[in-house]
Parts: structure tokens; sequence; C-alpha cells
């Protein structure tokens, strides 16, 4: 059977047709609308299973994130800023990477973050005297892609990394994703740090503990999928509902999509016509987590008094 490429923890389990891998915990905590999922990788045995790292990766699922209420976006973002929060160090600066080329919309989600988080580190007493000692220092940048810059995304976070100093790096990219109704309907937060590119088959160098020398986490959102997953999901259904689910039709069926999809369009990606409106839905989300996860001794209507 053919690889199904995915950046989510969550899909790379499920598609091992496993309730249990060893080495792999899973937690499922449903909230309402919201179904928080906690995948943790615990060894080695576990890391290569999932061909991931070992760490700890949550996604939060919701239907509603395409037009969300603004009830249900504020306890996105306040859910969202639960998470991070632990897995940064308490204090210290923090540097905030929005990864991807702003120039593609699907892509765009982790510039349109970037440019939507406080940052503080440049202020210095320069802040009013009620919020003096309440800020976090924290920095932002939006370093480009290979493609348009010359420079491996990488290198260049390590260097603007030895020079500022963080304690941390939270970085934010767009995924990709194994299931299309997961498109812009996940949000997935991990202490492995990321590799830029590698849902797409397109693998730089990563941006990790062990590249950068600080803590990295990662937090990403599916704004694309496989267009030979779709072709799947579809033949899937139509070989269930025909009863001819066996080892031999999905043989044949590996061998139809390659064919007619793979051969002749390549990998072909699939994003929704909405996608802009996507982007800007989920960017002012994920903005407004980070910002909570870094400023929690500030109110909301600080913060909301801030970035305006």
């Amino acid at each position: 059977m053919r690889p199904l490429r995915t950046d989510l923890a969550l899909e790379a389990r499920t598609s091992r047709h496993a309730e249990y891998l060893p080495g792999v915990e899973v937690e499922e905590i449903p909230d309402g609308e919201v179904t928080k999922t906690v995948v943790r990788i615990i060894s080695q045995e576990g890391a290569a299973a999932l061909n991931r790292p070992r760490g700890t990766y949550v996604t939060l699922g919701c239907r509603q994130f395409v037009q969300p209420e603004p009830a249900l976006s504020e306890h996105l973002s306040t859910q969202l800023a639960d998470i991070i929060r632990p897995m940064l160090p308490p204090q210290g600066d923090v540097l905030v990477v929005g990864l991807g080329n702003r120039r593609v919309t699907p892509d765009a989600l982790g510039p349109r973050v970037a440019d939507a988080v406080l940052v503080t580190r440049h202020l210095g007493d320069a802040v009013p005297a009620s919020l003096r000692g309440r800020l976090r220092a924290v920095s932002a940048v939006s370093p480009g892609v290979l493609g348009i810059t010359g420079m491996e995304t990488a290198e260049m976070v390590r260097s603007i990394v030895t020079h500022v100093q963080p304690v941390a790096v939270l970085a934010v990219d767009a995924l990709a994703a194994r299931e299309s109704d997961r498109i812009c309907c996940t949000i997935q937060v991990t202490d492995t740090g990321i590799s830029p590119g590698s849902g797409v088959g397109n693998h730089r160098q990563g941006i990790t503990r062990e590249i950068l020398g600080v803590p990295v986490v990662a937090v990403g959102v599916p704004m694309v999928v496989y267009a030979s997953t779709i072709a799947r999901d579809a033949l899937n259904l139509l070989i269930h509902d025909l009863n001819l689910e066996d080892g031999e039709h999905e043989q044949a069926l590996d061998a139809l999509i390659s064919r007619v999809v793979s051969e002749q369009l390549g990998d072909l990606m699939v994003t929704p016509r909405e996608v802009d409106a996507m982007v800007e839905h989920m960017a002012a989300i994920l903005a407004g987590g980070i910002n909570e996860a870094l400023q929690p001794e500030l109110e909301r209507q600080e913060l909301l008094e801030l970035m305006q």
C-alpha cells in the first residue's frame, strides 16, 4: 500500500489501523464542539511506527473552524493558549517564527500569524506604568521560503536565535492532511519542532531543539491535501458499497490511483476555494491563542487594545 503523507500525528496513528501501538499513548478529551486529542510518542519504537520524533502532539478538532462563532473562536484561542503555555519556559524572551510563503494563500498562515502577534521585545521601559513588569519580551519574524530568499529557513532562524538569544522558539506553519475534512478544522501543537514542507514532500532542514539549541514549539493547521487522497477516498467508498474490500482490491486501488493521478498529474495538492477566508479566520484564532499564552499577565481586553 502506498504510504499516505500527512503532517498530523493523529492521522499517522489512525492510518496504521491499530488501536494500540507500542510506545504510543493516545488520550481523547471531548469539550463540547471541540475535541482535544493528545498523542504521546514515548519510545523509539513508537517514533519508528509513526515516523515522527518522540514528544507530545496535541490536536484540537472542530467542525466550525471555517466560519466559527465569535464565542467559539475565543474558546479555541484560550484552549490553544492552555496547550502552548506549559510547553514553553515560564520566563524569558520568545521568538515567534511565521513559516511559509505569504504570496501563496494556502501557505500564508505562518506569516499572517506572525503579523498579528504582539511584539514587545523592543519596548523596554517605553510602556505605560500599568504594564511594566507584566509584559513578556516577544519578537516575531517571517523569514520567507528558500525559493524566494535563496537561504534555508532553518539557517535564517538559527542566525536570529544566535543574535536574539530567546529561551524558546514558537513556529507556525501550514500543514498537509490525510483527510480532506481536516482542512482548517484541526490545530496541531507539538513540542518536537517542525520540518518545513515535510507534508508536501519538500523536506527542508528542521527547526528543532537540536538545530537551534532552544526548545521549539510548533503550531500548524492543515491547508491542503493530495489529489490522490481525494481519489482514494472516493474509490474506497465505491469498494465499500460494492463489498469488495480485500487485499487484492487494495492493491488494484493503489495501481489505479498511481496511473490516473500520480503519473499524469504528479503530487497535485488541493485546497478549498474559500481558502483565503479560512486563512484569515485561522490566523486570528492562532494569533489570539499565542498572545494569551505569551502574555498570561494581561487580560484579553488589554491584549486587544495593545494590538490596535
